[in-house]
């Protein structure tokens, strides 16, 4: 007869709450500086090529990382690999805020990657070997899913409080007594595991890993934003033969860095894909709206990170509400629910104008938290859930990768859906303008730019410029809306189709070692 699981006690709820709070930090610190740059700029004078390697070097080097240093937890301790990474975040924060040239704080946040890296894996793989209880390890998922989007949610609030009530610096601080408090109670409340049949680290493994996700993350990022196309063509060709060559190599290897067979089972690539596109419409979405609060309504930092705060609460809440929904419906249709609920968010700009009001904005972002949220509780669940303790680094990296990435993906794809229907619609309306060359490609490229343009020309001129450029923008978003919108339907239909007939205790951990063999 087999033994019940042991169920979890109150110190492992506690270590739980240990646990969260760094990935709270590492999932904020993606966004924290967004509403930073304009206070950076003034004191370092970065280039704007060294302002979007400020933004983007932390997503890049946590993105590449995530496989290898799951492994290396794996093999040598998740605690150990959670209080080393710590360590390292630490000096990285203190680092940053004392940054006086701008290499200095791109080379601060690419050293804040590392360090997070080394422990977000680490706090996903903890939870499945503490919660062995499916119920409670249910809750645990839905804690830690929670945390994950809020941090993503509330990234732009605590900037916007930081920074306008503080400084930019402060951002950077903000880290070092939340990781102090964890090198405190880490060892005291959280347990080691590892798994003992891991020994080698293939380091041929850890390149083919690093360059490939380094490589097709960035070229996202560079192919979508129309810059540097051939550099990005270039990235994409080595990072996907990177992939290839890794994704062979760990098929041959007796210990894998990670287990890619673990894709052939139905429920955990459907989890994975559904997870990837959650996050993805959060972010995109985020992206997207923040900009209507400020550079079309007007709101400064602090009030448009006000009006942020009901997609950061739904966020929160959308994680227990999925966990108690599913004792009552199969996890398919909760998710499937949670991305169709996202997709009503979309639809919500389609209503939206120049002269609307913020609530309606908040409100899209708001629906877009709660589907999401419930997406990404339940499909890390049974991403979790479908491998036993030992696989859990393995099953951590997987979840965590497609968390980066799609975060990469949702700034990016929709990002330039949203600035390319906004440089169409201002270059069409800005020829009766006669504004020149220089000046009509100034103000088509970006909204912020089309602000300045209208203020450097003012009178009536500047006025009908801002007037083009707030139409346009808002036209923008209402189509991004729309593409959002589309990719939810189709995912929530991906995951009733892939989930189906994963229930909410069964036991898929076992199912798919018999599929593995």
């Amino acid at each position: 007869m087999k033994t019940a699981p042991a169920k979890a006690t109150a110190r492992t709820w506690l270590g739980l709450a240990v646990l969260v709070l760094p990935l709270l930090l590492i999932t904020i610190d993606g966004t924290v500086l967004i509403l930073g740059l304009p206070a950076i700029s003034a004191e370092l004078s970065p280039t704007g090529v060294e302002q979007l390697w400020m933004i983007d070097v932390y997503s890049l080097v946590l993105a590449g990382l995530l496989v290898a240093m799951s492994a290396a937890g794996d093999r040598f301790g998740r605690r150990r690999n959670l209080l080393i990474g710590a360590v390292i975040f630490s000096i990285a924060s203190v680092s940053g805020a004392l940054a006086t040239e701008a290499w200095m704080l791109i080379a601060a946040r690419a050293l804040l990657g590392v360090g997070g890296a080394i422990m977000m894996p680490s706090t996903l793989s903890l939870v499945r070997n503490m919660f062995l209880d499916r119920q409670q390890r249910r809750y645990a998922m839905a804690v830690w899913a929670a945390m994950a989007s809020v941090g993503a949610a509330v990234g732009p609030i605590v900037g916007g409080w930081i920074i306008d009530s503080f400084s930019w610096q402060a951002a950077f601080l903000m880290n070092i007594p939340v990781m102090l408090l964890l090198l405190v109670l880490g060892p005291l409340l959280l347990p080691e595991s590892r798994n003992p049949e891991l020994h080698r680290i293939d380091i041929l493994s850890v390149a083919l890993s690093f360059i490939g996700m380094i490589g097709v993350v960035y070229a996202i990022k560079s192919l979508t934003g129309g810059k540097d196309v051939a550099l990005g063509l270039a990235a994409l060709i080595v990072g996907l033969t990177a992939v290839v060559f890794f994704v062979r190599r760990q098929l041959s290897l007796p210990t894998p860095l990670i287990d890619v067979k673990l894709f052939r089972v139905r429920y955990f690539r459907g989890a994975v894909v559904a997870d990837l596109l959650a996050i993805f419409a959060m972010v995109g979405a985020l992206v997207a709206l923040v900009q209507h609060l400020q550079l079309v309504l007007g709101l400064n930092p602090l009030q448009a990170s006000l009006w942020l705060i009901p997609q950061a609460v739904l966020a929160a809440f959308a994680a227990f509400l999925a966990a108690a929904l599913v004792k009552r419906a199969l996890p398919a249709y909760v998710i499937a629910t949670g991305l169709f609920i996202a997709s009503m968010g979309f639809g919500l700009t389609v209503f939206l104008s120049p002269t609307s009001s913020p609530a309606l904005t908040s409100a899209s972002l708001a629906l877009v938290a709660l589907g999401a949220g419930m997406a990404l509780a339940l499909s890390n669940d049974i991403i979790m859930s479908s491998v036993q303790p030992e696989r859990a680094g393995q099953a951590a990296a997987t979840s965590e990768t497609a968390y980066e990435l799609g975060t990469t993906l949702g700034t990016a794809v929709l990002g330039s859906v949203l600035v390319a229907w906004y440089s169409r619609g201002v270059a069409s309306s800005a020829q009766a303008l006669d504004l020149g060359p220089e000046l009509a490609e100034r103000a088509s490229s970006t909204m912020a730019e089309a602000i300045l343009v209208a203020s450097e020309v003012g009178g009536r001129t500047g006025a009908a410029i801002l007037e083009i450029a707030e139409q346009a923008f808002t036209e923008a978003i209402v189509v991004t809306g729309i593409a959002g919108g589309a990719i939810m339907i189709l995912t929530a239909m991906w995951a009733a189709v892939t989930l189906r007939g994963a229930g909410a205790d069964q036991d898929l951990a076992a199912e798919h070692e018999d599929a593995l063999r």
